[in-house]
C-alpha cells in the first residue's frame, strides 16, 4: 500500500508528459500536412493534382517538373534579386537595430524614454497608410524600379527590431559598460567589440525575421518594381499562376524551391532564435 501511493505521483507525471507528447505530434502533424501536399503535388503528373481520393506519394514520381517550372520563366534572375535585395536588407536591419537599441538601452539622454515611445507607437501605424506617400517619396527620389526602394529603409531601423534588441541588451549588466568607459572605450567600441558579441541570439533572432520577411515580401516588389528583370521570387510565382493557371504541378515545384531557403536559414539559427525570443521578452527596466 505505501509503496502504491509513493509511485502514483510518478505515473502521474509520466501520464501527463505522455499525453502531452501526443498532442504535441498530433498539432505538429496536422501543421506538417500542407508541408506535405506542397512537395507531393510538386511530383506529379499533370491533371492528377485533384484526384480523389488524394494520393500523397506520386506514382510516377516526375522529376522534370522542377526543371520545366524554372525554365519556363527567368527564376535564376528572380532569385539573384531577391537574393540581393534579402541580404541587403538583412545586414541593414541587423546594423540599425543594433546601434539604435543601443543608444535607447545603455546610453542616457534627455528625452530617451519619449522618443522611444514614439517609436513603438509607429508600430500601430498599418502599412497601407504609409504606402502612398512612401511611394510618393521613391517617385520624386526616381527610385522607382530599383531595389533601392526594398533595401535602403532597412538601414534606418525597424520599431520591432529594436525593441527586441533593446530588451536583450536591458539584460545584459551595465557595469560591462562602465568598466570599458574607464579603460577608454567610446561608445561605438563599446557597442561594436561589447554588446554585439553578447547579442548573437536576439541578432540571430532579427535575422531569421528579416531574411523570412524580405524573401516572402510580394507587395513591396509588386508597388515599387516593373521589369521583368527586376522581379523578385514572390513575383515570378505570380506571374507563372496567371499565365499557368492548370498547370499546379509546375507551381507547387516552384514554391517548393522557394520554400527550401527558409528552411535552411530557420533550422539552422534555430537554437539562437528560441533563445532570443525568450530572453528579449523578459527583461525591462
Amino acid at each position: 500500500m505505501t509503496t502504491r501511493t509513493a509511485t502514483w505521483p510518478q505515473v502521474r507525471t509520466v501520464i501527463r508528459h505522455l499525453l502531452t507528447h501526443v498532442l504535441l505530434l498530433g498539432i505538429s502533424t496536422t501543421m506538417m500536412i500542407p508541408l506535405a501536399w506542397l512537395i507531393s503535388t510538386s511530383l506529379k503528373g499533370r491533371g492528377l493534382e485533384f484526384v480523389f481520393p488524394p494520393q500523397w506519394i506520386p506514382d510516377p514520381i516526375v522529376w522534370r517538373n522542377y526543371w520545366e517550372a524554372l525554365t519556363i520563366l527567368p527564376f535564376h534572375l528572380f532569385l539573384r534579386n531577391t537574393l540581393f535585395i534579402t541580404i541587403a536588407a538583412t545586414t541593414g536591419s541587423l546594423l540599425s537595430a543594433s546601434m539604435v537599441a543601443f543608444g535607447f538601452a545603455r546610453i542616457r539622454f534627455p528625452g530617451r524614454d519619449f522618443l522611444f515611445a514614439v517609436l513603438l507607437s509607429t508600430m500601430m501605424l498599418p502599412y497601407v497608410v504609409t504606402l502612398i506617400p512612401t511611394f510618393l517619396l521613391f517617385k520624386f527620389l526616381h527610385w522607382l524600379d530599383t531595389f533601392l526602394p526594398l533595401t535602403v529603409p532597412a538601414f534606418f531601423g525597424d520599431a520591432f527590431f529594436i525593441f527586441l534588441v533593446r530588451q536583450f541588451y536591458m539584460t545584459i549588466p551595465i557595469e560591462l559598460d562602465e568598466a570599458a568607459r574607464i579603460d577608454g572605450a567610446s561608445y561605438f567600441r563599446i557597442w561594436w567589440s561589447l554588446m554585439v558579441p553578447l547579442s548573437k541570439p536576439v541578432l540571430a533572432t532579427v535575422a531569421i525575421f528579416s531574411f523570412i520577411w524580405n524573401w516572402n515580401d510580394f507587395m513591396g516588389p509588386l508597388i515599387f518594381i516593373n521589369s521583368l528583370e527586376n522581379r523578385t521570387l514572390a513575383l515570378g510565382l505570380a506571374s507563372f499562376r496567371s499565365m499557368h493557371t492548370a498547370r499546379w504541378n509546375l507551381l507547387m515545384a516552384a514554391s517548393t524551391v522557394m520554400l527550401i531557403p527558409v528552411l535552411i536559414v530557420f533550422f539552422t539559427a534555430q537554437r539562437y532564435f528560441i533563445q532570443g525570443i525568450v530572453t528579449s521578452g523578459l527583461a525591462g527596466r
